[in-house]
C-alpha cells in the first residue's frame, strides 16, 4: 500500500511548495518508496487534526500517522533500513541537523521576503486572509512594507546562503558524491520560491546553482517536473 503525503498545495492542486513537504517528498523518492500525495491548504486543519496535527506534512503509512518532516525522515530511516539510508552514520545525522536549524533560522526567513508577495498571490484565495494576518503579525508589519526593497532582499539572501558555496565547490552533494537528508533540507528551500516565484535566485556561475540543478535531476527529474518556474 503506497504511504499517503498531505502536502500543502497553492490555488492549483499540482502546485506545491512547502519546503518541508519537499524535504519528505525527496526522501521518499531517495528511499524508494510508492507514496501519493494529497493536497492541502492552510485553513484545512480538520483535514489532518485526526493525524494529531496542524501543519503538514504528515504522512500516513499502513495506518500510522506521522508528521513533521524531521519527525518522518528518521521514522522512514528505522521502519525502512533496507532501502537507501538518507543519513549515513551519525556524522550525517548531526550535519542534517545542523542544515535544519541553519534553513529554519537564516535561509528562510531570508528567502521568505524575497517571494512573499508571489507567494501570497500564489495561494489559495481561501488561505489569504490567513497567510496576511499570521505573516504580517510576525513581521510587525504588511506584506508589502516586508517586502520593499527586493533588490536588497536578494543580495540579503544570497548573503545568507554564503556557507554552502565553499563546500559544493569542494564536492556535488553536501552528503558528499551522493544526496542525503542535508541536500533535501535546503533543495526543499528551493523548490519553495521555484513553484511560486519566477525570481532568479541565483547567478548561473554560483555552486548553489550547479548543486541545484543536480538536485532537480535527481529521481529521473522528479523535482524539475513539479509544477514550478524555470529559474
Amino acid at each position: 500500500m503506497a504511504i499517503t503525503l498531505y502536502d500543502l498545495a497553492a490555488a492549483e492542486d499540482d502546485r506545491r511548495f512547502s519546503p518541508y513537504c519537499w524535504r519528505v517528498r525527496m526522501a521518499l523518492k531517495h528511499k524508494g518508496l510508492d507514496f501519493e500525495t494529497v493536497p492541502w491548504r492552510f485553513t484545512e486543519k480538520a483535514v489532518i487534526a485526526a493525524h494529531g496535527s496542524a501543519t503538514v506534512p504528515v504522512i500516513v503509512d499502513g495506518g500510522r500517522a506521522v508528521a513533521d518532516s524531521w519527525t518522518i525522515a528518521e521514522y522512514l530511516e528505522q521502519a525502512y533500513p533496507s532501502r537507501p539510508a538518507l543519513f549515513e552514520g551519525a556524522g550525517s545525522r548531526a550535519l542534517s541537523l545542523f542544515f535544519s536549524q541553519w534553513a529554519v533560522l537564516r535561509v528562510h526567513p531570508a528567502l521568505l521576503r524575497v517571494v512573499l508577495l508571489d507567494l501570497y498571490n500564489a495561494i489559495h484565495e481561501k488561505d489569504r486572509a490567513y497567510f496576511r494576518e499570521s505573516r504580517e503579525k510576525r513581521f510587525g508589519m504588511s506584506l508589502e512594507a516586508a517586502a520593499a526593497e527586493p533588490a536588497k532582499k536578494l543580495a540579503e539572501l544570497r548573503a545568507a546562503l554564503e556557507p554552502a558555496r565553499p563546500v559544493l565547490a569542494q564536492t556535488p552533494f553536501f552528503c558528499g558524491n551522493g544526496p542525503g537528508f542535508a541536500d533535501y533540507i535546503l533543495f526543499g528551500t528551493f523548490q519553495w520560491a521555484r513553484a511560486v516565484s519566477p525570481i532568479r535566485l541565483l547567478e548561473a556561475g554560483d555552486p548553489l546553482h550547479a548543486w541545484r540543478e543536480r538536485c532537480l535531476d535527481l529521481f529521473g527529474g522528479y523535482a524539475r517536473q513539479a509544477k514550478g518556474y524555470e529559474v
